[in-house]
């Protein structure tokens, strides 16, 4: 058995080798959904740009991206959900790279929500 000390030790450097985040309440955080559906529908290429267009950008002390598993709305993935730090949840469904790029540009770095590709929207079949 390892002392507490040592357990301390072990979380923070495995915290360094694999990536593991402590979320910060200060961040904007996008999460981007990657299970079998998502993924299926073309989630990888989106969390790929929404990733290098928030270092390109130098967002990356106020954005954080990430990934989850199924979000449960499989027929509008892609999904990517935006959480702000006052608490606001904004989700975009069917996205792809072009969208992406808009959203980062938008409502990442202007604060503007592209209410058209939201879950909100009044046509989801586009």
């Amino acid at each position: 058995m390892k002392s507490l000390a040592e357990l301390k030790a072990i979380k923070e450097k495995m915290q360094g080798q694999v990536g593991i985040r402590n979320h910060d309440e200060a961040h904007t955080r996008v999460v981007v959904g990657m299970a079998t559906c998502g993924i299926a529908a073309g989630a990888r290429p989106v969390l790929q740009t929404i990733a290098t267009l928030v270092q390109e950008k130098n967002l990356s002390g106020k954005v954080e991206v990430t990934q989850t598993g199924c979000i449960g709305l499989c027929q509008y993935e892609p999904i990517v959900e935006v959480f702000t730090p006052d608490g606001e949840k904004v989700t975009y469904i069917k996205m792809d790279e072009g969208k992406a790029r808009e959203i980062v540009d938008k409502h990442l770095v202007r604060g503007v929500i592209v209410s058209e590709y939201t879950v909100g929207a009044s046509d989801l079949n586009k």
